[in-house]
């Protein structure tokens, strides 16, 4: 067993247990950018595309909606304009966050220093540590080269030329079916410190989520236009590392995608060593710290990186749903409003403190969205083929019970208040705690920038964290927290898209929940919480781009 056994333990039990160091302060002022900087590059700005109004949230979560106006799913190939939109729409910085909200940022907002900027992928504690880094090949409109994406100037940043995409090839294998033919490449890699500063031991539990939900914006914005994402999680990170040219210590490779390219001549040859990076980006902390646990776990899921699952492999970490107490409660079709993908993404923000329960959220509203997020998936090397819709008409997740969504309902119109579990393939809910929800749910969160109990629902995803460890060895972590940070994207699009709010947190009391929904039987981890319903209207907000 693992160190990865004893790091998810000590998640669980972070909120009766606290994980070292215990009196731990971020030094703010000494706090690193939230973006990598590397002075001295040549830096080409990136277009910005319009976007079609029938590329859809429906098409993008949906797998049985058709996707785009011409294109199936995975018919499509990339050009400049489509990976340009696609980043712009998911890290690029698309607005300024000056709400007045019930969040402990709320008096730093207005400095531009310390400024909180909008964009389409969600983040844990907004600080979003991914990286993202391009390796083009000669299909490409540039001369072949490693590049970083620059989200606050929307721009490549060329760190080396040279075509090393022979390298890529190389580190996902021959066993890989896609990236064999492609010389274009996506990289997510994760500076920890960027996360770390502020959550020392934590971090690694969040920056794997947020590294989901950046590829699960991806997906859904690919899918709408007929296009395909489909993440590598296992390859070999040291040589990647090497070809990044990032330390990779400091900085863990989380997953290489491979881009279908019109035109792709995948010639290139991997070589033994690829050319030194002449640039390294530039560290604004003064005092980087490193934590013992952060390393330990980057160190036990970085091993054995090459050792991709076999097929099924993951089949006996699914979870059997809970019998429920009565009649399942069936819901209404699933179904989303026709809103853009774009504007869903523009749209999506959390609603820390603005939820009012005097509008209940519909039962269709909630099917929707609990639909939505039991359909999401990473889509990566590891997970086997969908199974088929079911009476949602929508086809099930790749990894069939992997994730299971329960729902603490407070105020949904038609579903008696209770705790519910979500049953994909029926579309119903069994109830499983009755009653109403609002003092358990108020009770097990650590902060104060909700009430949970003017919420329609909270949505909680759980996973048998152990039992995928035990199937896939100690990388699994990686793909239990990147699925879930996927369900947590999903679900704030669905909720955009349905003109709701929403929010997702981390900090809640995770043996609470294990107790009231008994998932001690099964060994399942609550992972999130998920807040659904309508805000107060005409929220106090500030009109910076008119200022």
């Amino acid at each position: 067993m693992g160190y990865a056994h004893d790091y998810a333990a000590a998640i669980m039990q972070r909120g009766r247990i606290p994980m070292e160091p215990a009196d731990f302060v971020p030094d703010w002022a000494d706090r690193p950018r939230k973006a990598k900087y590397y002075p001295g590059v040549e830096t080409f700005p990136l277009p910005d595309p319009a976007f079609p109004a029938d590329a859809t949230v429906a098409a993008g979560c949906l797998p049985t909606e058709s996707a785009g106006p011409e294109l199936a799913p995975g018919e499509g190939v990339f050009t400049l304009d489509a990976l340009a939109g696609m980043l712009r729409d998911s890290y690029g910085l698309t607005g300024r966050r000056l709400g007045v909200q019930a969040n402990t940022d709320l008096a730093a907002l207005p400095h531009y220093a310390q400024a909180n900027w909008s964009r389409g992928t969600a983040s844990g504690g907004g600080l979003y540590p991914v990286s993202v880094y391009w390796v083009s090949g000669p299909s490409g409109p540039h001369p072949p080269g490693v590049h970083y994406y620059s989200a606050p100037r929307h721009a490549m940043q060329r760190l080396v030329a040279g075509d090393a995409t022979g390298d890529l090839r190389a580190a996902l294998g021959d066993d890989h079916q896609v990236g064999g033919g492609c010389d274009q490449f996506l990289v997510l890699g994760i500076k920890y410190w960027q996360n770390a500063f502020k959550y020392n031991s934590f971090s690694f539990h969040a920056v794997s989520m947020d590294l989901g939900a950046i590829l699960q914006t991806w997906r859904i914005w690919a899918r709408s236009r007929g296009l395909t994402v489909e993440p590598a999680l296992w390859f070999d990170e040291a040589r990647v590392a090497r070809v990044l040219g990032v330390d990779p210590d400091e900085e863990g490779v989380f997953a290489v995608v491979p881009l279908r390219w019109e035109g792709a001549r995948p010639t290139a040859p991997a070589r033994d060593t690829p050319p030194a990076i002449p640039h390294h980006d530039s560290e604004r902390s003064r005092r980087v710290l490193h934590f013992d646990t952060l390393q330990r776990i980057h160190t036990a899921t970085a091993d054995a990186a090459t050792a991709r699952p076999a097929p099924g492999a993951l089949d006996p970490a699914r979870t059997p749903l809970p019998e429920g107490n009565g009649t399942p409660v069936p819901l209404p079709p699933a179904d989303l409003p026709p809103v853009d993908v774009r504007t869903a993404l523009r749209e999506r923000r959390s609603s820390f403190g603005r939820f009012d329960a005097t509008r209940p959220v519909t039962s269709a509203q909630l099917a929707a969205t609990l639909a939505a997020c039991a359909a999401a998936s990473l889509g990566s090397d590891a997970e086997t083929p969908t199974t088929g819709p079911g009476d949602t008409g929508w086809d099930l997740p790749a990894l069939p019970g992997l994730v299971t969504l329960y729902a603490f309902v407070n105020h949904v119109d038609g579903v008696e208040p209770g705790a519910y579990a979500y049953d994909p393939a029926a579309h119903t809910l069994r109830l499983l705690v009755p009653g109403p929800p609002g003092a358990f749910l108020q009770r097990n969160y650590f902060l104060s920038n909700y009430n949970l109990e003017q919420t329609g629902a909270v949505l909680v995803p759980t996973v048998r964290t152990a039992a995928v460890l035990d199937a896939v060895g100690d990388r699994g972590y990686r793909l239990v927290n990147g699925t879930v940070g996927a369900v947590a994207q999903t679900f704030y699009t669905a909720a955009s898209a349905l003109g709701l709010g929403a929010g997702v947190a981390l900090g809640f009391d995770n043996i609470s929940f294990i107790e009231e929904l008994a998932l001690d039987r099964t060994g399942e981890n609550p992972l999130l919480i998920m807040l659904l319903g309508h805000e107060r209207p005409h929220p106090a907000d500030f009109r910076y781009e008119i200022a």
